[in-house]
């Protein structure tokens, strides 16, 4: 059995750095965390990969150059490559290594702090660079891994069955569209769909009058294995690079006409917005908890979604929360109201568990493949991870700073979700940020 990441050296809180904004209490990104994202400094340029550290970036490909990578010949050639993908494939003791490297270069008091040539050409202010996806995402599936959301959306349709008789049994899940997922800030349009009103003979082809978001957690999937060769749930973590903040965009009245009887289709397919930065595997061991117990009378999972590790080490202190501006709202100068926070940790599935089940019939999962977790809920009404939910499918409307309301997503919203790890004795995390502003439908 693969034991899961532990804390070390890198995770001390009483690191700092000689980047000074990276040891503000505020930061997402202290010393501490190194998160890894694709940038381009400017007009023309082409994608680099960075590190974030507090609001500045370092350049790993001029960390290469300048040879500060010289002795992991393998993790630099990778870090001069345009995307994530290479050093996703790497084995999880390469990207450790490179962790390890990073930490030791950027701490205060380092050899690298009076390198001039460094803070030229390997620092880079996040205020001047234009963030991209960070992989090229060969295959992308959305989960349904929370009881709470599941058991929301399935008390509005099946009151008295909420749940189906597979839910405590199976990870659920539907492939996804690859080619739709755009970066944070990126703008969303409003789609059309074929839409039937409950007493309308015939369905019409409209702009969505719900769009909807759904706030979740993404995995980043490492190494591959050979089709039809299963991974085992005492490895599977070994097949987690690191995870984002996502937001799955829904038209749910599109959905409600199409999804009978093979799922999610053209209701979930036209965008989906991803945070620039992946939070690694590595960075996270401070923050691993026991999955969430299940409640008495449900069934323990099968053997292959069974594990010690799993059981004692498979959730994450992940805390995420949801925020919106209308247009209204940036007029008047209102900040962005909270509509929600969940934790994460509470999930019934861990991220373990859908790595294995996605792989259990010998799937080929390959390095930059993205596994979203479902909709982040908890059972609060303040936790509940869409407006789906929040607005109970619109019978109960939200009423906002500004004086409006809203039961679904308006042109002119702009959703922003966060997220952050903190316990006592460590140092706080972010994820960053993952935003998307709704513009209008194209013309018919």
């Amino acid at each position: 059995m693969t034991a899961p990441a532990r804390p070390d050296a890198t995770h001390d809180p009483a690191l700092a750095s000689w980047v000074e904004s990276a040891n503000r209490p505020d930061t997402d990104f202290p010393i501490q965390n190194l998160p890894l994202g694709v940038f381009r400094r400017g007009e023309g340029d082409g994608p680099r990969i960075g590190i974030a550290i507090g609001e500045e970036i370092l350049d790993l490909a001029a960390c290469a150059e300048l040879g500060y990578l010289d002795e992991l010949p393998d993790v630099a050639r990778a870090c001069t490559a345009p995307v994530l993908n290479d050093l996703m494939a790497l084995p999880a003791a390469a990207r450790g290594e490179l962790r390890r490297s990073v930490s030791a270069l950027l701490r205060r008091g380092s050899a690298a702090e009076s390198d001039r040539r460094l803070r030229a050409r390997g620092l880079v202010p996040q205020a001047t660079v234009t963030m991209v996806l960070p992989a090229a995402v060969g295959d992308y599936t959305d989960f349904y891994a929370s009881i709470f959301h599941a058991t929301n959306v399935g008390s509005m349709f099946r009151p008295d069955h909420p749940l189906l008789p597979n839910y405590k049994w199976v990870p659920i899940g539907y492939h996804g569209r690859a080619s739709s997922i755009v970066v944070s800030g990126v703008p969303v349009r409003r789609p059309r769909g074929q839409i039937k009103a409950p007493d309308a003979p015939a369905p019409e082809y409209l702009p969505t009058r719900q769009l909807d978001y759904e706030l979740e957690l993404a995995a980043w999937v490492a190494g591959s294995n050979p089709l039809g060769e299963p991974v085992p749930i005492e490895r599977a973590e070994e097949r987690i690079f690191g995870v984002s903040l996502l937001n799955d965009w829904s038209a749910r009245d599109i959905q409600s006409w199409e999804y009978q009887p093979l799922g999610p289709f053209l209701a979930k397919n036209f965008a989906t917005s991803i945070a620039p930065w992946v939070v690694t595997w590595e960075a996270l061991a401070p923050f691993r908890v026991p999955a969430a117990p299940r409640p008495e009378g449900d069934p323990p999972p099968l053997a292959y979604l069974d594990g010690a590790t799993n059981r004692s080490h498979g959730g994450l202190a992940v805390t995420l929360e949801v925020r919106l501006s209308t247009a209204r709202m940036r007029e008047r100068g209102i900040p962005p109201c909270r509509l929600s926070r969940a934790e994460f940790g509470e999930m019934y599935w861990t991220l373990a568990q859908l790595v294995a089940h996605h792989a259990s019939n010998g799937c080929n999962l390959r390095p930059g493949d993205l596994l979203a977790s479902g909709t982040v809920s908890g059972p609060e009404a303040d936790q509940r991870g869409c407006l789906l939910e929040l607005t109970w499918r619109g019978a109960h409307p939200l009423r906002l700073p500004s004086g409006e309301e809203r039961r679904f997503l308006e042109d002119g919203d702009e959703v922003i979700m966060t997220g952050w790890c903190e316990r006592p004795g460590l140092r706080r995390i972010g994820l960053g940020e993952c935003r998307g502003r709704v513009i209008p439908a194209p013309p018919a």
